[in-house]
């Protein structure tokens, strides 16, 4: 922001004017005295006195000129002085303001969007260090969703958001190729600077166009809370975040997921099912930077659970259906562990288990262009209350145990760029899960799941246009899942149809006009051991911004 002091423009030259007349005034008058003073020495000799009072003329007549000279420096003195007293007022008052990028810089850990990214396709500065508090710049820095200034210190909004377009085979209609239009999310990310050390954040999502499912505008959509917490910064090595709604510390993408940070349309298959993305829970967690190379965050958090079913099949005692109603499971051989979230609002929780999860970042300083995570989870429990079989018998309890571990590689003074990843889930008590007794033979699990992942890109300058350095990034990732690793003895009979053992071939490109800005191309070719076949290919764009 500048200041500008508003003056007269005639002023300044009246005054110049004015002073030019009193000066040559002075000067006449001076000359007159010192002509007179010149020939009475003459005539009769020099006169002490009046010598004296001619030196006290000459010094009144220099400070006469000095005065003037400052009456006309001070307009622009106090100008300097309002402005000097304004900027030193802005800076009091953003005292407890971060700067714009503080939602990811400091009030996030490393792995919620502020990890460096070894694409270096992030739009906000993946390169800071999460816990550092950096100098805090005025209001007027601060962005609205990038398009103007923030009204209140302290305050940002930034957004994301992704449109999705194309055409896909549908299983359901025996493989038909069918267009589409996905408006599919677009995300709102507040965060308010309370303290330097006391920082809300909040992401509210709304997913396919955020509208309600009406017969007369034939539109099916969400909107949700997809984070809400507080931060409170203590010191580098150990932080709290308040009880709220977060993300799972568990991969890359999970908490990740802006459409800048991946280059397919869709998110990557492991976190389709396996990683149940995005994988928010209520919970509350530490975090903090162990050494420069090392960061680590711990979660305790509701665990998921084995219920895929609608709020309509709960009941006022917080079960599932009584015996004798079928329920959708949670945890399954074809959607792996997509519908096991658990609920986030109202004491809707089906089970008292509380969950562990924690993640370990490393970017080493010896090995430039390289980053990699590993994650864990523990749940003791995944059964609801009551569960039970399509028999009336009810089930008990099942544990879960997760494993991910990725890295992504930015080959130095290159284009290339190198990513992958391995999951997997582990289940105590596999029989007691209720996909293996629904009388439901083709969606059986095992003892477990898992999936892996390899990516290659590369990075391809396209020069200036339109006044942005453009980038284009084709690229090539294939992933195996295995969903139904073995029988386990349910009611169900052990009859897997192998669509749960499924391999993906994901090629095309992503064009960056900006770093905050994609557009993206991607086919898919799905291949599964099922009867018919996967029948999930397809062709789609799509147009991502994170800012």
């Amino acid at each position: 922001m500048s200041f500008h002091v508003l003056t007269d423009p005639v002023a300044p030259a009246f005054e110049s004017r004015r002073y030019r007349r009193r000066s040559a005034l002075l000067a006449a008058t001076a000359i007159s005295l010192l002509s007179s003073g010149a020939a009475y020495a003459a005539e009769g000799g020099a006169n002490d006195a009046l010598l004296r009072k001619l030196e006290k003329m000459e010094q009144r007549i220099q400070q006469l000129e000095a005065e003037l000279k400052q009456k006309q420096d001070r307009p622009a003195a106090d100008a300097e002085a309002k402005r000097t007293a304004k900027t030193a007022a802005l800076a009091s008052a953003n005292a407890a303001a971060p700067s714009a990028d503080t939602k990811n810089a400091t009030a996030k850990p490393a792995d919620q969007k502020t990890e460096p990214q070894s694409s270096e396709k992030s739009t906000k500065p993946k390169s800071k260090d999460f816990m550092a508090l950096p100098p805090l710049p005025a209001a007027s820095d601060k962005p609205i969703l990038g398009l103007a200034d923030s009204p209140v210190p302290g305050l940002s909004i930034g957004a994301y958001g992704e449109i999705k377009f194309g055409t896909m085979q549908n299983p359901a209609a025996g493989g038909q190729w069918q267009k589409g239009f996905d408006a599919a999310r677009f995300v709102l990310l507040p965060t308010y600077a309370i303290t330097p050390n006391i920082i809300f954040n909040a992401e509210i999502e709304f997913e396919h166009a955020g509208a309600g499912f009406d017969n007369d505008d034939k539109l099916h959509g969400t909107a949700e809370i997809e984070q809400v917490w507080i931060d409170f910064k203590i010191i580098d090595q150990f932080n709290w975040r308040s009880p709220g709604v977060d993300l799972v510390p568990f991969g890359y993408i999970n908490q990740h997921h802006e459409p800048t940070q991946f280059y397919s349309v869709n998110r990557p298959e492991l976190y389709n099912g396996i990683i149940p993305s995005t994988w928010k829970v209520p919970s509350t967690s530490v975090y903090g930077t162990i050494t420069e190379d090392l960061k680590y965050q711990v979660m305790v958090s509701a665990s998921n659970e084995d219920f895929g079913d609608s709020f309509d099949n709960r009941t006022d005692a917080k079960t599932v259906p009584l015996p004798g109603t079928a329920y959708i499971a949670g945890i399954d051989g074809v959607n792996a562990l997509g519908f096991s979230r658990p609920p986030l609002g109202d004491f809707q929780q089906l089970n008292n288990a509380t969950a562990m999860s924690g993640r370990l970042d490393f970017t080493p300083t010896f090995w430039a262009g390289f980053a990699g995570s590993i994650s864990a989870y523990y749940s003791p429990n995944t059964t609801p209350r009551g569960a039970h079989d399509d028999f009336g018998n009810f089930l008990g309890r099942s544990s879960l145990a997760m494993f991910d571990a990725e890295f992504r590689y930015r080959v130095p003074d290159t284009g290339l760029e190198l990513r992958g990843e391995y999951v997997r889930a582990e289940f105590g008590h596999p029989e007691n899960l209720r996909a293996n007794n629904d009388t439901d033979p083709t969606n059986n699990v095992g003892k477990s799941m898992y999936g892996y992942s390899g990516e290659i890109a590369y990075h391809v300058p396209l020069g200036t246009i339109l006044n942005s350095e453009w980038e284009a990034v084709p690229f090539y990732r294939y992933t195996y899942m295995n969903l139904q690793t073995g029988g386990v003895a349910g009611t169900d009979a052990n009859l897997p149809t192998g669509q749960g053992q499924r391999q993906y071939h994901t090629a095309g490109f992503a064009v960056f006009p900006s770093p905050k800005v994609v557009l993206k191309a991607t086919y898919q070719r799905v291949i599964d051991k099922s009867a018919t076949g996967a029948l999930s290919d397809s062709f789609l764009g799509g147009v991502g911004f994170f800012f």
